[in-house]
């Protein structure tokens, strides 16, 4: 199977031409050999780091474009259309994908819409199937109208196959007849306004999963809500670390929010004494952004283009998450410490004064342009192994719902106490270092079963030496060869596959 780098090279050579550049010139402006840049320019060679900078710098592309992040998901989600059993036959090369994307963005735009589309559409008949076997009105509609359909073609039966009648007799089955058929309309009609109410409450099948998608095209990083955090932040702490107290009399006097009150909406207490205080403390943000901050908030989930009132209030929610945990972790001062610590999750934690989940989340944030950091990936499983958040990297194949490749660290880490490394390898080709942990998300009382997740963080293996997960590992040695999922997974020899492989 051929590399699934996105087709940055083609950007590359496209710009370099318009610029009047020759391969050597620009080449020997970025420091580097001609010949390396003709196999960068022809997608045979990955690029990352200050390189990719430089070549962004010197032609005048932003690193968002450049990256082609956007690619790559399409060429994901193109991917998973061709892992569809209903695409048994139809054999496409890799390439031919990635060269599609390249040339005709817009085609593969369309085609991952599609498919989207129509797995929207397939998991709606799912839906509607279990609703058919399983939803007593419905049961008793059908069965209803079943009965009467049953009666009216036995007593016409009964007319037509037997001559010799009496008029009695006749008169009688004809009145069953027609008290069967009167009795059918009311059935029907119910039958047929259960089904217009049914549609007019139809919505996309997974708003979370609408929302998600919303997120990783923004990069997870929203400079307006940054600004937002950096303000609110100065509001409720001049010092450098937040004081609780301070955070719960100001939701009291400017929102009359007591601090075992939960935020608008909510059905329970958020800001428990049994929470930690890292959890209170972001509940305690968390509110206050929503509330502080409500007209911003609604502008950035105006611009996600949501399909769903069920969306946006997701999309609400996470945007105030986004706020508190940037309040939490101010972004130039949480990038300086990643920088100086080598990108240490825990030790960053610690100092900042957060859970491990809560550090790891904010590192996928750090997008902005000209100080960004190292670009990771995220994904949380919990115990049953279905993932439950997601950010992808270009190369990194992780599946829109489900379970993953079981071989990853994120499942190992539900064995161990501290942190699990890998440098792997996907299908495509990609390298990765990927690093894993468990964590607990409520403290549980005797008796209560904790309430536990694997956090799991991705880079390429080009930054993973700028990490302390990087050091003692054999980062160009044999890597383990680990796949999307097992359905679409390509290694077909694998011990570990789970499911036929499509």
């Amino acid at each position: 199977m051929g590399k699934s780098r996105t087709p940055i090279g083609v950007r590359i050579r496209r710009k370099r031409l318009a610029a009047g550049l020759s391969q050597v010139a620009l080449a020997r402006s970025l420091g580097i050999s001609a010949s390396y840049l003709n196999l960068i320019e022809n997608n045979k060679r990955s690029i990352g780091g200050k390189l990719l900078l430089r070549i962004g710098e010197r032609l005048g592309i932003d690193l968002e474009h450049l990256s082609g992040e956007s690619e790559a998901r399409t060429i994901a989600a193109i991917g998973d259309l061709m892992a569809d059993p209903l695409m048994s036959g139809i054999d496409i090369e890799q390439q031919a994908i990635r060269d599609l994307v390249a040339r005709f963005p817009e085609a593969g735009t369309a085609l991952a819409r599609l498919h989207r589309a129509y797995a929207d559409a397939s998991m709606e008949i799912e839906v509607l199937q279990h609703r058919l076997k399983s939803d007593p009105l419905l049961s008793q509609l059908l069965h209803e109208i079943l009965n009467r359909i049953a009666g009216i073609k036995s007593g016409a039966e009964i007319l037509a196959d037997i001559p010799d009648l009496t008029d009695d007799e006749r008169g009688r089955f004809i009145a069953n007849i027609n008290t069967e058929a009167r009795e059918l309309v009311p059935a029907t009609q119910g039958l047929v306004a259960y089904f217009d109410q049914t549609a007019a409450r139809q919505r996309p099948v997974s708003p979370l999963g609408e929302v998600d998608e919303a997120l990783i095209a923004n990069n997870n990083h929203f400079p307006d809500l940054e600004d937002i955090a950096d303000t609110l932040r100065h509001e409720v702490s001049k010092a450098s670390e937040l004081d609780e107290a301070r955070l719960v009399e100001a939701l009291h006097k400017r929102f009359d929010i007591t601090g075992d009150a939960a935020s608008a909406g909510e059905p329970r207490p958020t800001f428990s004494d049994a929470l930690p205080r890292h959890a209170r403390i972001f509940q305690m943000l968390r509110t206050y952004a929503a509330h502080a901050a409500a007209d911003g908030l609604s502008a950035t989930a105006d611009r996600l283009d949501l399909s769903t009132e069920e969306a946006r209030e997701l999309a609400l929610r996470a945007l105030s998450s986004y706020v508190a945990g940037a309040m939490m972790m101010p972004y130039d001062d949480f990038l300086g410490r990643a920088e100086a610590h080598r990108y240490d999750v825990e030790l960053l934690g610690t100092l900042a004064g957060v859970s491990f989940e809560q550090a790891a989340h904010r590192l996928v944030t750090l997008r902005r342009k000209g100080r960004e950091g190292v670009p990771f990936g995220f994904l949380r499983a919990d115990r049953s192994g279905r993932l439950t958040k997601r950010f992808p990297l270009p190369g990194l194949t992780i599946p829109g719902f489900g379970h993953g490749c079981p071989l990853w660290p994120i499942y190992d880490a539900f064995s161990t106490s501290g942190v699990v490394r890998q440098v792997s390898v996907f299908p495509g080709g990609g390298r990765f270092l990927l690093l894993a942990k468990t964590v607990s998300k409520q403290t549980p009382r005797f008796g209560q079963k904790p309430l536990m997740f694997s956090i799991m963080l991705a880079c390429d293996i080009v930054h993973a030496d700028r990490t302390v997960y990087g050091d003692g590992l054999d980062l160009g040695g044999a890597p383990v060869e680990v796949g999307p999922s097992c359905l679409p997974c390509p290694r077909l020899r694998c011990g570990h596959r789970q499911e036929i492989p499509v």
